[in-house]
């Protein structure tokens, strides 16, 4: 197996937590089993929508903290595959003990929750560091694309069967749909383990960098933001993905469970929604790394996100269980697409020997989105009780993204990066 196949197929592995945990179904597991009077939260009684928001928050900031340095770590020592498999161990583990998160079991719920995307997010920063050792250019975008691709159809395969499972419990002697969620939850931190293997049999670390600057005081975390801003385009580039990935992250943490409180829709709906958008978004990605060779990888993220902005403004004003299936579909069309050439673009712009290290950057920029979005989510739900004003609000990430993505300079950016390899 070539190691280029197996990162893509670690895409396929963890992309079962992304449907599964993240997306579809723990979500909607979590305000069923919640209190339904809301959950006692620093004082006061939070809904359990605005409790799960905070419950993600709280694991991106965990992250954005430790990355950097994990990072750095990583490329000294060479050691990125090692963290990615201890990665990988904790929040395949974590998942599978969601098993244990039965009837008012919230708060264990949320816990698991927390240390397994913690283990998600944080091996994303070592994963997404070999690219940049598989391809460059417009390979790059191809590479970058395709996993997504894979990604979409195995966390689409793992979802269809973890739907099967509960939309079909009695036939597999399942006593309800609660404990048949729950198998599902084991299922899917197996899935995660057993396809990230050819991962951790050949991808390979790259040589060891013993007299790199380390991190490990404020002062090197200052050097380090000197040499960042070195790279201006790369800055830039991470300001303007800070924000539209911001939007893109909050829709994917939040859009379940506004389904299933704002619309009193049912989990085999929202589960068939999910599937769709999985078995769409195979396609649409590669369509769009397509696009990127003929109109320019920037060119084609900025057509994304005016696509983003309409589907917020939309999803505020739904009703209907057929408006939010044509929603997914609308979201399917740009959803990997729009990551995957963030991912490649940003590889194109840092330093190679540096990998691990500046994509710490970047998983702090998405991590920060996924804390932002989702507290922002949920401070506005508090404040004014209202889902779809919250929803309205991420269009606004969008925007101000997308002006800070016209001014990046691609060309020019990776020839200073050239110049100073």
């Amino acid at each position: 197996m070539k190691p280029a196949t197996a990162w893509c197929l670690y895409d396929w592995a963890n992309s079962a937590f992304a449907t599964v945990i993240l997306s579809a179904v723990l979500p909607v597991y979590f305000a069923a089993i919640a209190p339904p009077g809301g959950i006692p939260f620093l004082g006061r009684v939070t809904p359990a929508t605005a409790f799960w928001s905070y419950t993600v928050a709280a694991s991106m900031l965990l992250v954005a903290v430790i990355a950097p340095t994990l990072g750095n770590f990583a490329d000294r020592h060479a050691v990125k595959k090692p963290l990615l498999i201890g990665c990988t161990i904790l929040g395949a583990g974590a998942t599978s003990l969601l098993f244990q998160a039965g009837s008012g079991a919230h708060l264990l719920a949320a816990g698991l929750f927390l240390a397994g995307n913690i283990g998600f997010a944080a091996g994303n920063v070592f994963y997404n560091a070999f690219l940049t050792d598989l391809a460059s250019g417009v390979e790059a975008d191809r590479l970058s694309s395709k996993a997504y691709a894979w990604g979409y159809v195995g966390g689409g395969v793992a979802l269809a069967l973890v739907f099967l499972l509960i939309e079909g419990h009695a036939w597999f002697g399942i006593a309800d749909k609660g404990l048949a969620t729950r198998f599902g939850f084991l299922l899917t931190g197996v899935w995660w383990l057993l396809f990230a293997l050819p991962a951790f049999r050949w991808l390979q670390d790259g040589p060891l960098r013993p007299n790199a600057h380390r991190l490990h005081t404020p002062a090197d975390y200052l050097r380090l933001a000197r040499e960042l801003a070195a790279y201006p385009d790369l800055l830039r580039f991470l300001l303007a993905f800070l924000l539209y990935n911001d939007g893109i992250q909050t829709i994917i943490a939040i859009a379940a469970i506004f389904a299933s409180v704002e619309l009193g829709l049912s989990t085999g709906t929202i589960l068939g929604c999910y599937l769709m958008i999985q078995f769409l978004a195979m396609p649409a990605t590669m369509l769009t790394a397509r696009l990127a060779a003929r109109w320019g990888s920037k060119r084609t993220v900025m057509a994304a996100l005016a696509v983003f902005v309409v589907i917020t403004v939309y999803a505020a004003t739904m009703r209907s269980a057929i408006e939010f299936w044509i929603l997914g579909a609308a979201v399917a069309l740009v959803l990997g697409g729009s990551q995957a050439l963030s991912r490649s673009l940003y590889a194109g712009l840092l330093p190679r020997h540096r990998s691990a290290e500046f994509f710490s950057f970047f998983a702090i920029s998405s991590k920060f989105a996924s804390i932002l979005g989702p507290l922002l989510f949920a401070l506005l739900i508090d404040l004014t009780g209202s889902n779809r004003f919250a929803i309205l609000s991420l269009a606004l990430f969008f925007i101000v993204g997308m002006v800070l993505l016209a001014g990046v300079d691609i060309e020019r950016g990776r020839q200073r990066v050239d110049a100073a390899q």
